[in-house]
């Protein structure tokens, strides 16, 4: 498969760059024979290529790319949004079909397997929460690279002056990096719109500290396109085949 090693990246990262799958999920098709480089069936793990050359799926591996399921739950407080942690319970533990909101369709066994959070919701915050088995989507949603929106509501404990506010919308710092600018919005006196493109750990949380607001409440309502509407608290949904970030 060419020659020179020093151009050589990994068969499952290139797949990656080019937005085909995970890296995950590219190893995985790799060890079940369903990857061709250049027309040349590849099943060994670890191979490495030149950026220049084809890679191809085959049809049975992109039937099981297409099958990545994705669900948006509205969390509610107190729970954790990926493994459960010092007694709390994992967002995920609200998959049931009591819990769905319409009629359920019939759920076949293990269907949740593989499903992770595309973007975090602290346990003390609720709202939008998309959990998927689809690796290239989460990527998309919480690269540092990218360019969706999160759009959420918070409440706080007193009114911010303007000072405040426009500490907020941009010259903060976290972690000794600067962070992008963000959209705020008063909508009333304790009540804030705010709008990222990043999403760092409990980051609204912090920046409000930083210039001396507490956050008393904090909900997320959107991510990209998707909203969460009028999903009740506590019940979720796939995401339709319509649906677009």
């Amino acid at each position: 498969m060419g020659s020179g090693n020093e151009e050589r990246i990994r068969l499952s990262k290139r797949m990656s760059e080019l937005g085909i799958c995970s890296r995950r999920e590219a190893d995985d098709l790799i060890s079940k024979g369903l990857v061709y480089v250049d027309g040349e069936r590849v099943s060994e793990l670890g191979v490495k290529i030149h950026p220049d050359q084809q890679i191809r799926v085959s049809s049975e591996g992109r039937s099981q790319l297409s099958s990545k399921l994705t669900v948006l739950i509205n969390k509610p407080i107190g729970f954790v949004s990926s493994q459960p942690e010092d007694g709390y319970k994992a967002a995920v533990e609200l998959l049931t079909p009591e819990n769905y909101d319409g009629k359920c369709p019939r759920l076949r066994r293990g269907w949740m397997r593989g499903l992770a959070p595309a973007g975090r919701l602290d346990i003390d915050s609720k709202g939008l929460l998309i959990l998927t088995q689809d690796g290239v989507l989460a990527k998309r949603v919480i690269s540092q690279d990218t360019e969706i929106e999160k759009e959420y509501l918070i409440w706080i404990n007193k009114e911010p002056s303007q000072d405040q506010l426009a500490k907020l919308r941009f010259g903060l710092n976290l972690d000794e990096k600067e962070l992008k600018p963000a959209q705020v919005e008063q909508l009333q006196p304790k009540h804030l719109k705010v709008i990222l493109k990043e999403g760092r750990k409990r980051q609204i949380r912090r920046m409000c500290e930083l210039v001396g607001l507490e956050v008393t409440g904090l909900k997320r309502v959107r991510i990209g396109k998707i909203m969460l509407g009028n999903l009740p608290n506590g019940k979720w949904r796939f995401l339709d085949r319509e649906d677009s970030f």
